[in-house]
């Protein structure tokens, strides 16, 4: 019987798991190794927003830290900074002082209240929404799309996205964020995870920014705790 090289190296990897496991006497993994981490209880973290808002800025999105009272002027530096001219989306549920500071800013807010159409949605300059939550270990938004943040066409046609997040909202990692949309799923929402511009790159590795969504994204966290 000839022996190959394959049989050989089969050979030797098979010894060298037997090698490595021979002090194991239970044979469960289950019972071996006890995990006592649970699925959706987040994991330790100094300072969440802290963390959160460093992560966001690593995707080279630009964030503020306000309070409650300053949320309707940053929405309009937001807009200002990411070169929003003419025209905002909103959606129908939008906090109304944010929309009368677009106005007042002389910017015209679009509510999407009847829809706008796709022709209208790229038209216009950006689009302002709140979240549902943010996750600190990534660096994500998550959208679930209800009456403050509108339907997902609004947050992924306009170039420029000015988003705001509580820092109630903040949660440390993607399987706790879960938790938080969870009832938003059962109840038949879409949702959307942002983690900064939309931007993809070709085998070359050329940078192509917006192609499948805002090209900038502009995050207001307000601290509410």
């Amino acid at each position: 019987m000839t022996t190959t090289r394959n049989d050989v190296a089969r050979t030797e990897i098979l010894a060298r798991i037997r090698r490595a496991t021979a002090d194991i006497t239970d044979k469960n993994p289950e019972t071996d190794v006890p995990i006592n981490w649970v699925y959706g209880t987040g994991i330790e973290m100094d300072d969440v927003v802290g963390t959160f808002v460093e992560k966001v800025i690593d995707y080279s999105a630009t964030v503020v830290r306000v309070t409650e009272t300053e949320v309707p002027k940053a929405v309009v530096d937001g807009l200002k900074a990411t070169g929003a001219q003419r025209s905002v989306v909103v959606p129908p549920g939008l906090d109304p002082s944010w929309i009368k500071a677009i106005k007042d800013a002389g910017l015209e807010a679009r509510v999407d209240d009847p829809q706008l159409s796709h022709a209208e949605l790229n038209s216009t300059d950006a689009v302002v929404t709140a979240a549902a939550s943010g996750v600190a270990d990534t660096g994500t938004i998550v959208l679930t799309h209800v009456e403050d943040q509108g339907r997902r066409a609004i947050s992924l046609v306009p170039d420029r996205h000015v988003c705001v997040v509580r820092a109630s909202q903040v949660v440390s990692d993607v399987g706790e964020a879960n938790q938080v949309v969870k009832a938003a799923v059962h109840a038949g929402h879409p949702l959307t995870w942002i983690s900064g511009g939309s931007a993809t790159s070709d085998i070359e590795l050329s940078r192509v920014d917006g192609v499948h969504g805002p090209r900038a994204l502009y995050v207001i966290v307000v601290d509410d705790a």
